[in-house]
């Protein structure tokens, strides 16, 4: 279902008169979203119109903007969501589907719990099961009802020092002397956006997601994300005798590189491919004038991977996660831990891949 530049959702919802009119658009119809987002400084690579087509072409998640600003007015807010409609998790408002994180951009508290109300509602009506933000910054005010659901670290790396000076933060012995084991085992490196490049990702990512007994993403999303973004996404894979060993995606947005995935096969960790990767990564980031490397989101109980970020000096924060009603958010779908497991140890690699792609698309 696509909403016009200025539509209400199709719903049957009773409301009560507000002082302030609340207005819905579809961002990836309204040319305004774009221009707003573009000027925005806390707007970020998932506000783009680029993630969000990515998000409707592999997953069929509809955009929605809303905002106090009338149809024939300048955006000077918004608040972008996605619709997520599940037969198996249920329909609700997410802000948004598979990003670490998006911002609300608006300029004061009132606007946001204007904009969170107006939403509310359609979740009061028994419509939609919830609604979920995910800000950097502002959160919620108490009438809106939304409560903390999650906790997340999220972590990011200032790039305005100098190269040698960034080397210098990093850990001796988790980042620089593996820097310098994949120099002295003359790991290949590739770069760029290519089918073939994506296949080596994702055979790892298919590696890394069985080690965590997770079925992975499916390839649609990301030949989705290489369609939307073109150069500003990067693959980049180091090589051991040119069996591929890691691989990192990045994607480029305003001042900042995002890593979004990382992959790699446990049996090649000495040789320090990741290191590489990323190192590479942020020597390009800096060299282009970016002013910060996002190394995204951890769960807060993986000390591996915020001590991981941390090596590289990244600075971490609390991330919360707010939903509305707080005790419906949709955080798996596996009933069981230990079924899961053993199932992804023993499935073939193909049916492992077409469970992804079946069951992404419902815990968005």
């Amino acid at each position: 279902m696509t909403i016009g530049s200025a539509t209400k959702l199709p719903l049957s919802v009773n409301t009560e008169p507000s002082a302030t009119s609340v207005h819905e658009i579809n961002p990836l119809c309204d040319s305004r979203w774009e221009a707003f987002i573009n000027a925005h400084p806390r707007a970020s690579v998932f506000h783009s119109t680029n993630w969000l087509r990515a998000l409707q072409t592999a997953y069929g998640y509809d955009p929605l903007v809303v905002t106090t600003c009338s149809p024939d007015a300048s955006l000077t807010n918004g608040l972008v969501f996605c619709r997520v409609e599940s037969w198996l998790t249920g329909r609700r408002f997410v802000s948004l589907p598979f990003s670490d994180h998006c911002e609300p951009l608006v300029n004061d508290s009132l606007e946001l719990n204007d904009l969170l109300l107006h939403v509310k509602r359609y979740v009061d009506a028994d419509k939609w099961k919830y609604m979920e933000i995910r800000p950097t910054g502002r959160q919620p005010g108490g009438q809106t009802g939304l409560g903390r659901s999650i906790t997340y670290s999220f972590h990011r790396l200032d790039l305005r020092k100098s190269k040698e000076e960034l080397f210098r933060t990093f850990h001796k012995d988790c980042v620089q002397r593996k820097i310098r084991r994949a120099e002295r085992e003359n790991l290949h490196y590739e770069e760029g956006n290519s089918e073939i490049l994506l296949g080596r990702f994702y055979d790892l990512l298919v590696v890394t997601r069985r080690r965590q007994h997770l079925p992975p993403q499916p390839l649609s999303w990301f030949r989705a994300l290489v369609a939307e973004f073109g150069d500003n996404l990067k693959i980049r894979v180091a090589s051991k005798d040119d069996l591929p060993i890691a691989s990192i995606l990045t994607i480029t947005h305003k001042q900042s590189m995002v890593y979004k995935y990382g992959c790699s096969d446990a049996r090649f960790h000495k040789f320090g491919g990741m290191a590489l990767l990323f190192w590479n990564a942020i020597q390009e980031a800096k060299h282009k004038g970016f002013e910060e490397f996002e190394l995204g989101r951890s769960d807060s109980a993986n000390h591996g991977l915020i001590a991981f970020k941390e090596h590289w000096g990244a600075v971490g924060s609390e991330l919360n996660y707010w939903t509305y009603p707080s005790a419906n958010r949709v955080t798996s779908i596996n009933p069981s831990k230990a079924m899961l497991r053993q199932f992804v140890r023993v499935v073939p690699d193909p049916i492992l891949k077409v469970t992804g792609k079946l069951l992404y698309r419902h815990v968005g």
